[in-house]
């Protein structure tokens, strides 16, 4: 049995159908979406409010808050996403980006490797969307981001995997 096999292909990520031996020898087939891996940016003011965004997402149907976020493009660094990212989904500039972590979002079925960055520093731009995104940005107070993230009005997990983080490891 070819150990794996190429189900789909599309623009930012590939399904293969992976077999897994387990210790007792037995092979069993596994799809796997194969990611080139994700950026996710906490933008925070000096005051420490933060900038989320409205985004529409289709698979759910469902406008939801989150992180700007962003997929790596082929060799390019995930500093380098992140401030690309933040710029067009935000229009915020950071004068510093630093790296708090780096996670896997889905490991049951993806691959994909989120690196989550803190934004401080912030100056004010011009969003440049992608065609087909309907994102409106959304600065809150910290503590109402963490409300959100409580009450379940953020339900998006980047975002709350990015929050708590910081308020957890950074605290204020």
């Amino acid at each position: 049995m070819d150990p794996t096999k190429w189900l789909f292909e599309g623009r930012r990520f590939r399904v293969e159908r992976v077999v897994q031996v387990t210790p007792d020898g037995t092979g069993h087939e596994r799809e796997v979406i194969r990611h080139p891996g994700a950026v996710t940016v906490l933008p925070r003011f000096d005051d420490g409010r933060v900038c989320l965004i409205r985004n529409y997402r289709v698979a759910v149907d469902q406008t939801l808050y989150e992180l700007p976020a962003g997929t790596l493009e082929p060799g390019e660094d995930p500093h380098e996403t992140a401030r690309r990212e933040l710029a067009e989904e935000t229009g915020y500039r950071a004068d510093a980006l630093e790296k708090l972590a780096e996670f896997y979002t889905t490991p049951g079925v993806l691959d994909e490797v989120m690196h989550l960055f803190l934004a401080t520093g912030l100056t004010e731009g011009t969003m440049r969307l992608e065609s087909g995104e309907d994102i409106q940005p959304q600065v809150v107070p910290w503590d109402e981001a963490l409300a959100m993230a409580r009450d379940g009005r953020i339900r998006d997990a980047k975002t709350l995997v990015g929050l708590l983080f910081y308020e957890t490891f950074r605290g204020r």
